[in-house]
């Protein structure tokens, strides 16, 4: 079983192991209007962001796959969060041990295909160290690019549900070969 984050390269980024100083840099890109409104109307504060930090870390402990930091070669900036989790959310199907896959960029990079180059390379990865098995997604309606990715990932629309009050799209990309 993986214990922590390969690193992976692509053409621009760095998928790396989280650190703890990507705690207050990630907090702020969480923090931008444009990122969180995703997520419900406010934006997570700082209890809530460490741990998800920590279950990002957890999850390559607990389950040999997990989330990865999303550093620009170019600076060396952290830009994103990107990879496979297990969040126990209760939707409708239960996802149970079947990964979930997510990613979330900072405002300045939307519409640059980092989001793509980053889930491209988790797929890749995916496949290549993890046995054959279907993964969720869950999206905002709104969220138009992050739909649109999901479905180039192979991701299919189920249905919506609710979740925490807001409406939800539940996808599933079936297991590969």
């Amino acid at each position: 079983m993986i214990r922590s984050a390969p690193t992976i390269e692509t053409e621009r980024l760095i998928l790396r192991a989280w650190a703890k100083a990507d705690f207050r840099p990630w907090f702020e890109i969480m923090q931008h209007p444009e990122v969180h409104k995703h997520f419900g109307p406010n934006p997570s504060g700082l209890e809530d962001i460490w741990r998800r930090l920590a279950a990002a870390i957890g999850g390559w402990q607990l389950l040999g796959f997990g989330t990865w930091a999303v550093e620009r070669k170019s600076d060396g900036k952290l830009v994103g969060n990107v990879g496979l989790f297990n969040a126990w959310r209760g939707l409708d199907p239960e996802f149970g041990e079947e990964p979930e896959m997510g990613w979330i960029f900072a405002a300045e990079t939307h519409g640059q295909g980092l989001a793509s180059e980053a889930c491209r390379a988790v797929v890749d990865w995916g496949e290549a160290n993890l046995r054959p098995t279907p993964w969720w997604a869950i999206i905002a309606p709104a969220n138009e690019p992050s739909l649109k990715l999901a479905e180039k990932l192979g991701f299919e629309r189920l249905h919506e549900d609710d979740y925490h009050g807001d409406p939800t799209v539940i996808l599933k990309r079936p297991a590969w070969a």
